[in-house]
């Protein structure tokens, strides 16, 4: 999560906090696993997501497109200042 941070808010000042899940239980409840052996190996792994947070109310669920999630579409379009909902 260090990596994205850097890369996608190198000056940290877009008040985003980048969370990481290890044991995807987070993940799991937002139905937001997959699992995929030849690639990845054993167990769940997550979906690139971005959750937009206003006093403590998931306001947006920004997901990748790809489902996986290569180049942090949806994390950059919130570091710009867009907004939406699931998708």
């Amino acid at each position: 999560m260090k990596a994205w941070a850097t890369s996608l808010d190198p000056t940290s000042k877009s008040g985003i906090r980048f969370l990481a899940d290890p044991s995807a239980t987070f993940t799991r409840a937002l139905d937001l696993s997959f699992t995929n052996k030849t690639i990845f190996g054993e167990g769940p792994r997550s979906k690139r997501y971005a959750l937009e947070v206003e006093d403590g109310k998931v306001v947006g669920v920004h997901v990748e497109p790809d489902g996986t999630g290569v180049d942090g579409e949806c994390s950059v379009s919130l570091i710009d200042g867009e907004r939406g909902g699931r998708g």
